[in-house]
């Protein structure tokens, strides 16, 4: 069994306002930490992990399919694999939460 404490790893910030810090993986799956301020938005992107994820606090409108869809504290989702999805914090508090993906997923590189 592998144990990896938040406090052990590095956060990045894949994009202004948006911190991500991945955590314990295996060779199916791995957990990452997203925290997105006030105002930040996650580009539209797509990969072929499947991503599924919960709120711990705050929210986050994702744009799904030309749909917005919200996702508040407590709430968790599902994306499949190669689905167009992007996201933003238009709340006052950070969203706070954490996405599994399979297979595992490495930090992504949005600026490019």
């Amino acid at each position: 069994m592998e144990v990896v404490p938040e406090s052990t790893v590095e956060s990045t910030e894949a994009v202004d306002g948006v911190s991500l810090t991945l955590l314990a993986g295996g060779s199916e799956a791995n957990v990452q930490h997203f925290d997105i301020d006030p105002g930040a938005s996650v580009p539209e992107h797509s990969h072929p992990h499947e991503q599924v994820g919960y709120v711990l606090s705050g929210a986050l409108d994702f744009e799904v399919d030309g749909e917005t869809v919200t996702v508040e504290a407590g709430d968790s989702f599902v994306i499949p694999g190669d689905e167009p999805h992007g996201a933003r914090n238009r709340g006052d508090v950070p969203a706070v939460g954490l996405d599994v993906f399979s297979p595992p997923r490495d930090d992504p590189d949005w600026r490019d």
